[in-house]
């Protein structure tokens, strides 16, 4: 199974210039609100038309503005789970399900059946959409996809309208479901922990142009790009100057530090999880960077400290470095003003 996606459509002042493929698994498109994400989306399901370009799942066009080949949603074979699931509200849950499925009564009685368990629905048959719940109403939604036996599922933010501790539990139901499915879905969000832990590979959409695909650790471990770094959830961010091979000025703090790797001409950025920024101890000599307290912010298991450091001249928004710790920790320090920071040269991340 394999997509190859590459189209443009204007929208207003917008503009969206696409391309990506995948060969199977779960595809997310991580990008901001507004970003264009769900506008891909639609244009793959036929909801949209791009204004050129073309789709081709599994060797299949689907559309190609040069061929004029378009075909309709229905002729696409790709299941489309909506926000708000989509549900026929005059229709029990059986019927619901049934809706999406061709044969005789019999035949679809025997899928549903089958959905229904896989889903856990049972003894929701008879209920109407308005009488169960949020989560509910997405296990059915997503039942009627899987029994109409589509090629690709497509799911736009599937969770965006449940209570937080719903999320959990049908996050891995809908994990359950898409390897039982076992075909290829497009999955969009702008959740970097969802993406973690539901996708496969990752295509990164930024004001409407995407970047590269890559495999979801990847993202994490090495995004490249400033953009793909700050939806990965980077916390802290300098644009820099290159000193040498290994080593760069960081601008927005004032200092200049070592890298891990070698650094190309094309970076101008870097960058450093908040988890990897520690207290400088008595051994560290490299990449201390002593700071002025300016803020601290008790959360649940542990503090947030932001922190400017002393010799940054910078107003930009990048000047200031965020400090994860534990509450013990922070508190051995008796309400420091000033603190030094050690930021380990093979956490640095070089971005362009």
């Amino acid at each position: 199974m394999s997509l190859q996606v590459s189209i443009k459509k204007k929208l207003g002042a917008f503009y969206l210039d696409v391309e990506f493929e995948n060969d199977g698994g779960v595809l997310a498109l991580l990008g901001a609100s507004g970003s264009g994400k769900s506008m891909t989306l639609k244009c793959v399901a036929g909801v949209e038309t791009p204004d050129e370009g073309r789709i081709i799942l599994d060797g299949r066009t689907l559309f190609d503005s040069e061929a004029k080949i378009n075909l309709s949603p229905r002729r696409r074979g790709i299941g489309y789970l909506f926000q708000n699931y989509a549900l026929f509200p005059n229709m029990t849950v059986r019927q619901n399900i049934e809706s999406g499925i061709r044969g005789n009564r019999e035949q679809r009685r025997t899928v549903s059946d089958e959905k229904i368990n896989q889903l856990y629905l049972a003894g929701l048959e008879d209920k109407y959409p308005h009488q169960i719940s949020g989560g509910q109403q997405q296990r059915v939604a997503l039942a009627r996809i899987l029994a109409s036996s589509p090629e690709m599922i497509l799911l736009d933010e599937p969770f965006s309208a449940l209570d937080s501790y719903l999320q959990w539990q049908l996050e891995m139901e809908l994990v359950d479901a898409l390897q039982q499915f076992g075909g290829m879905a497009l999955y969009v969000s702008h959740s970097r922990d969802e993406v973690y832990r539901v996708c496969d590979n990752v295509c990164v959409i930024n004001d409407g142009k995407s970047e590269a695909v890559a495999p979801v650790r990847e993202l994490f471990q090495n995004p490249g790009t400033l953009s793909a770094a700050l939806l990965s959830g980077c916390k802290n961010y300098t644009a820099i100057e290159k000193r040498g091979e290994r080593s760069f000025a960081a601008l927005d703090w004032g200092v200049t530090l070592a890298s891990g790797r070698e650094i190309s001409d094309d970076i101008k950025y870097a960058g450093i999880r908040a988890h990897h920024v520690r207290l400088a101890g008595d051994g560290d000599e490299k990449n201390t960077v002593e700071c002025s307290v300016a803020r601290v912010t008790e959360e649940l298991f542990g503090m947030t400290v932001m922190l400017r450091p002393t010799a940054s001249t910078s107003e930009s928004d990048f000047s200031k470095l965020r400090l994860e710790t534990s509450k013990e920790e922070w508190r051995a320090l008796g309400g420091a003003e000033t603190v030094t920071i050690c930021l380990d040269p093979e956490a640095i991340l070089l971005l362009r």
